[in-house]
């Protein structure tokens, strides 16, 4: 028996995350009835980080899970129809535009919404997965603050890695940057801010191994480095060790589409989610490499819906 079937819609949205469950409170609340259809991991990068202490409108930390469930629930009670199904093929060569999912449904939209986000890169070891949030952390800005007088290691060696280490070093008391090479990709201006901050050791053609702590409490305690010129290996004693070599976003789907930078984000006009395709909007970690905060993204989710609306009253 055949049972897939067609959904048509003013509005999809695709990926769900502080962008693209704002998007639908808005979309929703402009009668525009969006579906939303979210992946394997809904609520994206927040649903995997504990303490959220800098989202406005809480004044004592809350967890991303639990904020990611109530703007899920949120975007329910004002009527968006939610789906989970993993989109593997989107058509934007005509419209109505379509995706299709692996379930084998289809579905139609005189607007697309991509919120589909981006992704940290990992060292994939067991330990660091074993210490994500309990010490291992991919963004400075959101888990710096729990280090006050501590000493972190960050990993890294491009702008990223260096501006998370300025950054780490207001609150920390020693910052160790770690780089597989012996010099480093970041900005030579950033180099030299970096030079000169005291609170930075920059620690060469080395590579983390392992990342040691304790179970009960769960807490990072050290990290074992491998150097890469004579394989010898050391302790170093840190509390945090943040990992910062590059993001990726979920733009796979829309090559040779949607125009993207060499990283893979999404282009969208300045101070606007519209994309070079009339009718496709970008919000989020998606198209932003240079926040990436839920905030900013849930600010932008709020402008393509507005956006979306605005193209659907004039076309």
């Amino acid at each position: 028996m055949n049972n897939k079937s067609s959904k048509h819609t003013k509005v999809l949205i695709l990926g769900s995350g502080p962008a693209g469950y704002t998007a639908a409170i808005y979309a929703s609340r402009a009668m525009l009835k969006p579906i939303l259809v979210y992946g394997s991991q809904p609520g994206g990068q927040l649903s995997t980080t504990t303490d959220v202490e800098n989202y406005p409108g809480y004044s004592k930390a809350i967890q991303g899970p639990w904020l990611m469930e109530e703007m899920k629930r949120q975007a329910e009670t004002v009527g968006t129809e939610m789906i989970q199904d993993h989109i593997n093929k989107v058509d934007l060569s005509s419209k109505p535009f379509k995706a299709t999912g692996d379930s084998g449904n289809t579905y139609t939209a005189d607007t697309l919404i991509i919120s589909t986000g981006a992704q940290a890169r990992w060292l994939n070891l067991e330990s660091e997965q074993n210490y994500r949030g309990f010490g291992v952390s991919a963004c400075a800005t959101c888990d710096g603050f729990f280090f006050k007088d501590k000493e972190v290691a960050v990993v890294g060696g491009g702008n990223a890695a260096v501006e998370e280490a300025m950054f780490l070093t207001k609150f920390a008391s020693k910052v160790k940057l770690v780089h597989r090479r012996n010099k480093l990709r970041a900005e030579k201006l950033l180099q030299e801010k970096l030079k000169e901050n005291k609170k930075i050791e920059i620690i060469w053609d080395s590579v983390v191994e392992e990342v040691v702590g304790t179970s009960d409490p769960k807490n990072v305690k050290a990290i074992k480095i491998k150097n890469t010129k004579d394989n010898k290996t050391n302790e170093l004693k840190v509390d945090g060790l943040f990992i910062a070599i590059g993001h990726d976003p979920a733009t796979s789907l829309f090559k040779n589409q949607l125009e993207m930078d060499k990283e893979g984000y999404l282009i969208t006009k300045p101070d606007s989610t519209i994309t070079n395709i009339p009718g496709v909007f970008a919000a989020g970690d998606v198209k932003d490499k240079i926040f990436r905060q839920a905030v900013t993204a849930a600010g932008m989710g709020c402008m393509a819906a507005l956006e979306a609306e605005k193209h659907l009253s004039e076309n």
